[in-house]
């Protein structure tokens, strides 16, 4: 699979490809990470890359030239051009439907989650758009990009760091990345739910104990104490993901005992 990042600031992503899955997905082909300058793109000789806003307002925009002109010549896309002849002609919301996603990184974007990770990890290649500042030309969203993405409600200086949260959580359902291929669909929230407690060596630790239960071999208990464990959780740290899993009568019978509502 294949990502094409869009920024400003390429230095920002030094290291974070560099290092444990990803660097070694990478060396093995699975998984190939392009990053291009936004200022390449420009045509001044300064390499202005934003603006003052229309009407008013604090801060800077990044400008639409820069940001079509980039992702255009990456992914070869034809551009749209208005026919001064007939101006009456309204552009398509997309200068034509390109093979590849386009994700605009914006607190405007439907929130990722892991269902989204799953559904574009299916795609070949896909490009990531990163605003800085105080956003980016709305003719950037309207006929650009065919996708916007938040990673949560909050505000950060620019969609760096999203970038990396996507390629990352990604990365994880790509055949071949991670060494455990059933790993991606046994993580918290791959099933809707938080995973519950895990442990490891060794079983007494400053008296604290590992449950007998883990240490039985008894599979089919232990997958069952697993999930009520993961029920817990879930009810207990985030009880809304519960409405949309699906629970048998005596999970729900659990989760009452718990305080928990239907």
């Amino acid at each position: 699979m294949r990502f094409d990042i869009f920024t400003l600031f390429p230095e920002m992503f030094a290291g974070a490809f560099d290092s444990s899955m990803l660097k070694r997905a990478r060396a093995a082909r699975g998984l190939e990470i392009f990053l291009h300058d936004i200022r390449a793109a420009t045509t001044d000789k300064h390499h202005v890359t934003d603006d003052t806003p229309y009407a008013g307002g604090g801060g800077m925009i990044m400008k639409p030239e820069p940001i079509f002109a980039a992702v255009e010549s990456v992914l070869e896309i034809r551009s749209w051009k208005l026919d001064a002849g007939n101006a009456s002609i309204q552009p398509p919301n997309s200068i034509v439907q390109p093979l590849t996603p386009i994700i605009l990184l914006s607190p405007q974007g439907r929130l990722f989650n892991s269902t989204i990770a799953r559904e574009l990890a299916r795609a070949d290649r896909l490009a990531l758009i990163c605003g800085h500042y105080e956003g980016v030309d709305e003719r950037v969203r309207a006929h650009l990009a065919t996708d916007e993405i938040s990673i949560g409600d909050y505000v950060l200086t620019g969609g760096e760091i999203p970038a990396m949260v996507i390629v990352d959580a990604v990365a994880r359902f790509i055949p071949g990345v991670l060494g455990n291929p059933d790993a991606p669909h046994s993580d918290s929230h791959a099933r809707g739910l938080l995973k519950g407690p895990q442990y490891t060596r060794p079983a007494d630790f400053r008296g604290w104990q590992v449950p007998e239960i883990l240490l039985s071999g008894n599979h089919a208990q232990i997958n069952a104490w697993r999930r009520r464990e993961a029920l817990r959780r879930t009810f207990e740290s985030r009880p809304e993901l519960l409405r949309a899993v699906a629970l048998s009568d005596e999970e729900k019978e659990f989760l009452r005992a718990l305080g928990w509502q239907e």
